[in-house]
């Protein structure tokens, strides 16, 4: 059944475009030392310092920011973090997802009760304040607590989603047989149900992966990340505070929000397409 569904995933349009979106991400982030002209933090060569704020030009094609910093080096240097961030959240966020999921859908009992109960509460406090409050009170500042606190924020949703599913999964003729054939609980779990949840939890990875995207620019934008990193988020916040829209740079902001909208698009793209892998009404249409 996987190998049908990513066979399936290949082939559909949506999700072969966001699968090319995502790789040009992933290239640009593997080999930028080779694509960007410059260092990230380099603000002169042997011709000089470069000049403060300029704009885009052959030497530098998307401009200079306020530091003399060439703005496309550090929008290419800057994918590599921001990718991070939205792949090991993602894959953090689903893991904890699908384990508190699959935990209380599948056993049920006190465990589904404890678990609806947490995930009621997170469902329940608005996320992004609850971000920026955590955010706040961590004195490290770097990439990985904004992905703790990503993490520790994004996984109610696809647990309740997950835990549904498996609801429903469980009470299905082939797991009442293994059931009945004396399989051990974790072998139905893993060999019986997780195989038909597959492209929820691809879902999810991707939900979470867009959420993750979107949290860490949030984060950085307004000072909670590490200002000094060089991110998506950290150009948007230097442009912010060095009144960009007011010298009518757009090369400073326009660059990094169109990557983000970009790569956040690759991963709806494949969303979308797995919504029609799965359900064969829409792919019919």
């Amino acid at each position: 059944m996987i190998k049908d569904m990513l066979k399936l995933f290949i082939t559909n349009r949506k999700a072969l475009l966001g699968v090319i979106i995502l790789s040009i991400f992933i290239f640009i982030a593997v080999f930028a030392p080779l694509i960007a002209p410059y260092h990230p933090k380099q603000s002169s060569d042997q011709e000089g310092k470069f000049q403060l704020r300029a704009a885009p030009s052959s030497k530098h094609l998307l401009g200079t920011s306020h530091a003399g910093y060439d703005i496309f080096s550090r929008l290419i240097y800057g994918t590599r973090l921001s990718l991070m961030v939205g792949i090991v959240t993602g894959v953090i966020t689903t893991f904890i997802a699908l384990t508190l999921g699959l935990l209380g859908g599948y056993y049920g009992g006190v465990i589904d009760d404890i678990i609806s109960f947490i995930n009621n509460i997170f469902l329940v406090i608005p996320s992004l304040p609850l971000i920026i409050v955590i955010a706040s009170y961590i004195t490290i500042r770097g990439v990985w607590p904004i992905i703790f606190v990503l993490s520790f924020t994004g996984w109610a949703w696809g647990t309740r989603v997950i835990r549904s599913q498996v609801l429903t999964v469980r009470e299905r003729e082939f797991v009442k047989v293994a059931e009945v054939l004396g399989e051990k609980p974790l072998v139905i779990v893993f060999r019986e149900i997780l195989p038909n949840i597959i492209s929820l939890v691809m879902a999810t990875f991707f939900t979470s992966t867009i959420a993750a995207v979107i949290g860490e620019a949030t984060l950085e934008f307004i000072g909670l990340g590490n200002i000094s990193a060089v991110t998506w988020g950290t150009m948007l916040y230097w442009a912010q505070n060095n009144a960009a829209l007011l010298y009518n740079a757009w090369w400073w902001f326009l660059p990094p929000g169109l990557f983000i909208g970009l790569l956040g698009t690759s991963f709806a793209l494949m969303n979308f397409a797995i919504d029609e892998i799965s359900n064969p009404k829409i792919r019919k249409r």
